[in-house]
This record gives C-alpha cells, sequence and structure tokens, in this order.
C-alpha cells in the first residue's frame, strides 16, 4: 500500500485526512467482491489444516466455505483474518430445531469458544430437498441458531444453501420463478431472510446447466467467453450463464416476497476431469473469468458486486461419482492445477 504524504504537520488536518482515508477504503471494501474457496475434507491427503489457512492467505484467498465444524480447521483460522462461511450440518437440524439449549451449546463449541476467526455466516443445512428427512427443521434450526447469536452480541448472518433446482422456471430470466414443491421449504426461509436481513446462498453451476443442455446452450455462453450478448430478455442482455441463473433467483425471489434478499452464490466452478467438457482448460477458463466478472454484477443488478464462493480448494478423492473427485483449484500436494490470480 502506498503511503500517504504529510502534506502538513497540522493535527486537525491529519485526523480529517485518516478519516477520508478510511472512508474511502471502507467503501472499497464493500464495493470490491472478494471471491472465497470452498474448503473440502472428503480426502485421504489433504495437507494439514494450517498448511491450508497457509495457502489461502499464500494466495490471497479471503474467504472460506466450511461445510462443518472443525476443531483443527477452526484452531487454523485464528487471526488469519480470513472471512469464514461455516457450515451446519443436515444431521444436526432436528436436534437444534428442537431445542433452544441445543442452538446454544452448538453456537458456543463452534463460534464463541474461537473468538479470533472471522466467522461471516452460518449456512444451516446444504441443498435439503423436500422430500428429506432434515427438510422441516430448516427455519426452526435457523431461528435457534439466530436466538443464540443475537444473546452472545454476535452479528453473523444465518441462512442456508440451496441449489437452482429449486428453480420452476429460469428461461429468460425475467421468468424466474421457484418450483411449487420447494414451497414448503421456500416460503419460511424468504420470510426469516426478510426478517433479519440475511441473504440467501445458492449453489450456481452453469457446468451442469450446459451439460444437462448441449443442445440449446453452447459452451461459450456457459465459460464467459462468448463475443456479445447470447439471450436478449426485455430491456437485459445477457452474455453468460452464470449471470442469467443468478438473475433467475433473484426474479424468483420477488415473487415470493423476497426482493430485498442478496443473492450470495455459495458453490460455483467447473471440473477439471471425469466428465463431458472437463479440462484443465475449460477450469481455468471458467474459474478465472469468474474472479474478473464478479465486480461488475449481473444485467439484473449492474455495479453490485456479486459474492461467490469456488468450489473447490482440493481434488478430493474420497468423493464420487469420478466427476466429484476433480473441482480442485490445487492438488493435494499444495501445487495449482493451473494459475488462478485472486488479487
Amino acid at each position: 500500500m502506498a503511503k500517504i504524504p504529510s502534506l502538513t504537520s497540522k493535527p486537525g488536518f491529519m485526523t480529517s485526512t485518516m478519516l477520508l482515508f478510511s472512508l474511502i477504503m471502507a467503501i472499497l471494501n464493500t464495493t470490491s467482491a472478494k471471491v472465497g474457496v470452498c474448503y473440502g475434507l472428503l480426502g485421504n491427503n489433504l495437507p494439514s489444516k494450517q498448511e491450508v489457512i497457509a495457502l489461502y492467505k499464500q494466495h490471497n484467498i479471503q474467504r472460506m466455505r466450511l461445510y462443518g465444524p472443525d476443531h483443527d480447521a477452526l484452531q487454523a483460522l485464528g487471526d488469519s483474518n480470513i472471512e469464514l462461511m461455516l457450515g451446519v450440518p443436515n444431521e444436526d437440524l432436528k436436534r437444534i430445531a428442537n431445542s433452544q439449549s441445543e442452538a446454544d451449546g452448538w453456537v458456543q463449541s463452534n463460534i464463541k469458544n474461537y473468538p479470533t476467526v472471522k466467522f461471516r455466516y452460518l449456512a444451516v443445512g446444504n441443498e435439503i430437498n423436500p422430500g428429506d428427512s432434515a427438510a422441516p427443521f430448516i427455519v426452526p434450526a435457523m431461528e435457534k441458531i439466530q436466538n443464540s447469536l443475537n444473546a452472545g452480541g454476535l452479528g453473523i448472518k444465518v441462512s442456508t444453501a440451496i441449489h437452482t433446482g429449486t428453480l420452476g422456471v429460469s428461461y429468460p430470466p425475467s421468468k424466474g420463478s421457484f418450483n411449487t414443491e420447494y414451497k414448503q421449504i421456500l416460503d419460511p426461509l424468504i420470510r426469516f431472510l426478510v426478517k433479519n436481513n440475511s441473504p440467501l446462498l445458492v449453489d450456481v453451476y452453469p457446468y451442469f446447466s450446459y451439460v444437462g443442455n448441449m443442445k440449446n446452450i453452447h459452451l461459450e455462453y456457459a465459460l464467459f467467453t462468448a463475443p456479445g450478448p447470447v439471450v436478449v430478455d426485455q430491456k437485459l442482455q445477457y452474455q453468460n450463464l452464470f449471470d442469467a441463473i443468478v438473475d433467475a433467483v433473484y426474479a424468483a425471489l420477488e415473487k415470493s416476497g423476497g426482493g430485498s434478499v442478496e443473492v450470495v452464490v455459495s458453490e460455483t466452478g467447473w471440473p477439471s476431469a471425469g466428465g463431458t467438457a472437463t479440462s484443465v482448460d475449460n477450469a481455468r477458463t471458467y474459474n478465472s473469468n469468474l474472479v474478473r466478472h464478479v465486480n461488475g454484477g449481473t444485467p439484473k443488478r449492474p455495479g453490485k458486486p456479486i459474492e461467490a464462493y469456488i468450489f473447490a480448494m482440493f481434488n478430493e478423492n474420497q468423493k464420487n461419482p469420478e466427476l466429484e473427485k476433480h473441482w480442485g483449484l490445487f492438488f493435494p500436494n499444495k501445487q495449482p492445477k493451473y494459475q488462478i490470480n485472486f488479487n
């Protein structure tokens, strides 16, 4: 960071100058998107937690998604200045939903016991479908966790992560609406998010949209490399599929009473092997273009940076099917699969 020259020795001037500088930096920090990276643990050859945190810092990755409490990871995150999205596992939701003391204990064990960790979000449940046993307990668990955080004066946002299969209509983006089968989950969820000014966490994968509809979706549109607009939706023009999906979610939220809710892309990425259209080059292209793209917002919300988390930090060899093993930015030996710049 460049030094500010001392133009005068008057205390009043210097105080004003420093206040102005602090204000400018605050504005920059709120208007510049920081792309985080998801840290999955389903590998038997991954580096130590301390090495992983050092790797995040080495590559200027300032945000992390961790899918559940892990003592060693939370210890390593202390004083790292990395902002954390921490998951509350699906299997814990029923227990927490049915007891405020269970929620208090969870928050004590996994949040309060780590005062030097910068918790940003709690993701209460991940990609739960209407027929899943955890479905009735999502919002009650969120409410209990929120009560615990409020009682402790902890300003951590509470949400849950959904997949884009919750959309019944996604094309064109302005027609976006939620699948009625998810109404039992989404209606109380959206009311909670509006009440608490919390974002909706959405896992957004243009890769799966592309491979599921290659007849109508071109690879360039999915990889952010289309030379011009591909979809024209009323007055809005879409040059990439990522923006179209995010704006379809925004349109669905507006139709469901959630027009004030912000979308945070809690997972996105492109696999380097194991399936159709997978290659190191495609993975590099998608993820690198994503990092460059998010500051500009979407056509529906231009200029509003998109908070996004790339999946994932490492290849994970204990996942199945084969495609699921190859989403990492890094190999387990900490060598980058390809170059990507987070600065």
